[in-house]
């Protein structure tokens, strides 16, 4: 039974997910007992690690017996598993040793222990200041040597991994001597020396050809972009490149190593083809023709879970109704287009900017002015100082102010009376209609407030861009970035080298 529950065990670890009819018919049809589990060959130059039961008959120099605590050594609990397999005896089922026998059994366990030296025995344990503390094990005063107390010793690395790193940062420390940091050296030099049956490296890390910390940084000496043509970008770019982390635009935009759309670009890009329908005519201002456009291609959205996608699409559904009633609402504007392309070319100091988005919506209100509608579907909002400063939004406003929406206004050129973030997932506040409608955030015209910013803002961007200075900088955004584990600005990413 013992051995057939380490067979089951064993079936488990090296497949898993069968149920046991499945490893019972496995079993049966096996001519010949399978064993995966054969012993390797032991090294005899390696260290190796093992209990006191499986110590018996072996020897060595040294040997150390670690960790002798009260109550573990000896383990007075009582023996004893599912089946009880410690009382099968010859005589039938044995009765549970008691605790003298226990005791008894401990001290000659123990013994094997520490008589496996050869020529050197080394007995650790740990006490506490405390009673109740770890405490030394009553065997260690039966060895017939005065243990010695070493108290406040030097911290040493228990791992093999904790040792390489002290190595490498002593063969680096100013402070240390120079027979230190050779000793270090010719240590590591040792490690990488070690080769297993294969003649694979045992402690690769210790080689220098591994440490990345010594590479010099990569450089190209033919630069990306020809510095003599304007720089395209896009509105959303400006913010990253400029004020949030240029490295997260590089990695994502440039390399294109963003992660796949998830369900929540999905649910926006939704939301967002209904509100253009709805703005160009093609589907009625009409909520259950909505929600009925929103079915057919819902179940295409990967949602975590079904519980997800019917609580993404109430919330779909309430961005919608509250577009609605935005979009119905007079608030003296007309709408003249939705989805609009632009492509303009901007001077910022000693660079040109090519522009190019698309805008959500622009409208024109009763003095003749354009306005710019950028709708969101993102669970947070910026802050009235960031809607200020909002990259996009002002970028938008230099579009319509190079000629951009012209042809939606006969031709001529308007002026900008703002741009503006509709929050169709968030509800307004009370004063302003309450939950029923989007939270609107207007940015004020440019001609009243100045593009100076802007102008700062685009030739930050377009230098980074040219100078292929990409460089992380840490804030909020980092939470949701796709490369934290290869950003040296968290600590998931740095690149240990001291």
């Amino acid at each position: 039974m013992c051995a057939l529950f380490e067979t089951a065990a064993r079936a488990e670890e090296r497949v898993g997910g069968r149920d046991v009819l499945n490893f019972l018919d496995e079993l049966e049809a096996q001519d010949i007992a399978a064993d995966t589990l054969t012993r390797r060959p032991v090294r005899t130059d390696a260290v190796r690690l093992m209990t006191a039961h499986r110590s018996k008959g072996l020897e060595w120099r040294l040997v150390v017996v670690a960790g002798v605590q009260e109550g573990l050594w000896p383990d007075l609990r009582r023996r004893g598993s599912l089946l009880e397999a410690d009382r099968i005896g010859r005589d039938g089922l044995a009765e549970p040793l008691p605790p003298g026998a226990l005791l008894a059994e401990e001290r000659r366990l123990f013994y094997v222990a520490a008589t496996r030296a050869r020529e050197r025995l080394v007995v650790t344990a740990v006490k506490a200041s405390a009673e109740d503390g770890d405490q030394p094990s009553r065997f260690l005063a039966e060895l017939g040597v005065e243990p010695v107390d070493v108290t406040q010793r030097p911290r040493r690395p228990l791992a093999v991994a904790a040792l390489v790193a002290e190595l490498r940062s002593t063969t680096v420390d100013p402070a240390a001597s120079p027979a230190l940091r050779s000793a270090a050296a010719a240590r590591l030099a040792r490690l990488a020396a070690l080769r297993d049956e294969e003649d694979r490296p045992l402690v690769p890390a210790a080689d220098p050809d591994r440490w990345w910390g010594l590479y010099e940084p990569t450089h190209s000496g033919v630069p990306l972009r020809d510095r003599e043509r304007p720089v395209a970008l896009s509105g959303s770019a400006l913010g990253q490149l400029a004020d949030t982390c240029s490295l997260q635009w590089f990695l994502g935009r440039e390399v294109r190593a963003e992660a796949p759309a998830g369900p929540a670009q999905g649910f926006g890009n939704v939301v967002h083809v209904l509100a253009d329908d709805v703005a160009s005519g093609r589907t009625p201002a009409d909520l259950a023709v909505l929600m009925e456009r929103l079915d057919t291609v819902w179940d295409a959205l990967a949602f975590d879970a079904p519980w997800k996608s019917r609580q993404e699409k109430e919330n779909a559904r309430a961005a919608l109704e509250r577009f609605l009633r935005w979009h119905v609402l007079e608030r003296g504007r007309t709408p003249v287009a939705s989805e609009h392309p632009f492509d303009v070319t901007l001077k910022a100091e000693q660079y040109l900017v090519r522009v190019r988005g698309s805008m959500d919506r622009v409208e024109r209100d009763e003095a003749g002015r354009a306005y710019v509608v950028d709708f969101k579907t993102g669970r947070s909002a910026p802050s009235a100082a960031e809607v200020a400063r909002h990259p996009q939004l002002a970028v938008y406003q230099l579009a319509v102010g190079q000629g951009a929406v012209d042809d939606l206004f006969d031709g001529e050129r308007p002026r900008s009376g703002g741009a503006e973030l509709v929050q169709l997932r968030q509800g307004a506040v009370k004063r302003d209609g309450g939950d029923a409608l989007p939270k609107v955030q207007a940015q004020e015209s440019l001609e009243t407030s100045g593009d100076g910013w802007v102008g700062e803002l685009l030739a930050t961007a377009a230098g980074r861009v040219l100078d292929e200075r990409f460089a992380p900088r840490p804030g909020q955004h980092c939470t949701h970035c796709a490369f934290r584990a290869a950003c040296s600005a968290r600590p998931e990413g740095r690149q240990v080298v001291e």
